[in-house]
């Protein structure tokens, strides 16, 4: 755990003040970017977006970390948080895959059949991606819907959202810190933990569901503008509970 903890603070403090394009390099994109490079599954891991982003991570691992090393080793703990990292990041790739064929989808139906209230729904769906005068446009096309200009447009403008979510990169140690969190609350289940905001007690088997939950209700409420990709948490929620269950089946190899 102090190796993961100083590696990958010492990697940010690299891409912040000495070598900014490492994130570039080294962040998590869509397979069909022209950023995407395979390594990316892994180093993704250790870059991550502000100091906060980095605390959140490094804070919990510092928290539930130390006491899962002293019970598993440090061959299992390493095996969970990389095998989480990585497995949470083609997870959530796979997700992006279905995300990003949707919007080929729904561009290739309104190249074939251009329709104001096609792009009307497209544009309210993705608002969070177009600046205010995508509306001086929406207004345009509805009253002119045979205007190949503004047809263009339009296509032009949907076309311009698909790129950018496909070069939206993914960084942090999320998913695999939810491993390490749902692998505590499987073998500490009843450990009391005190919170500090609602500061009060709560067991580590009510915390994990309590992160579980939050994250799946996320997921199906899918808010456009919230920039966290949960899909990543509950991937490595779950194979971090696969990785435990396998573990405990056979306690010769396990402890």
């Amino acid at each position: 755990m102090k190796n993961i903890l100083l590696i990958t603070v010492g990697m940010h403090i690299i891409t912040v003040f000495f070598m900014p394009q490492l994130k570039g390099w080294f962040a998590l994109y869509h397979i069909e970017s022209r950023f995407f490079l395979p390594f990316q599954f892994v180093t993704y891991m250790f870059m991550h977006a502000d100091f906060w982003h980095l605390f959140s991570n490094m804070f919990g691992l510092f928290i539930f970390g130390p006491l899962l090393e002293q019970f598993m080793g440090p061959k299992k703990i390493i095996i969970l948080w990389m095998v989480c990292g990585i497995g949470s990041g083609v997870l959530y790739s796979g997700y992006n895959v279905y995300r990003i064929n949707q919007l080929n989808h729904q561009i290739e139906t309104f190249s074939e059949n251009p329709d104001p209230e096609v792009f009307n729904r497209f544009v309210s769906s993705n608002r969070h991606l177009f600046n205010p005068s995508i509306y001086d446009l929406v207004d345009s096309y509805s009253r002119n819907p045979d205007n190949p200009e503004l047809i263009d447009r339009a296509k032009s403008r949907m076309l311009a959202v698909r790129d950018r979510q496909v070069n939206i990169p993914m960084v942090g140690a999320s998913g695999a810190l939810f491993g390490v969190l749902i692998a505590f609350g499987m073998l500490f289940p009843n450990t009391q933990l005190f919170l500090l905001f609602p500061p009060m007690p709560v067991k580590a088997k009510y915390l994990v569901l309590f992160y579980g939950l939050y994250t799946v209700y996320h997921i199906f409420v899918s808010n456009p503008e919230d920039n966290v990709a949960h899909f990543a948490h509950l991937s490595g929620l779950v194979i971090g509970a696969i990785l435990v269950t396998n573990w405990k089946r056979d306690r010769r190899n396990f402890y």
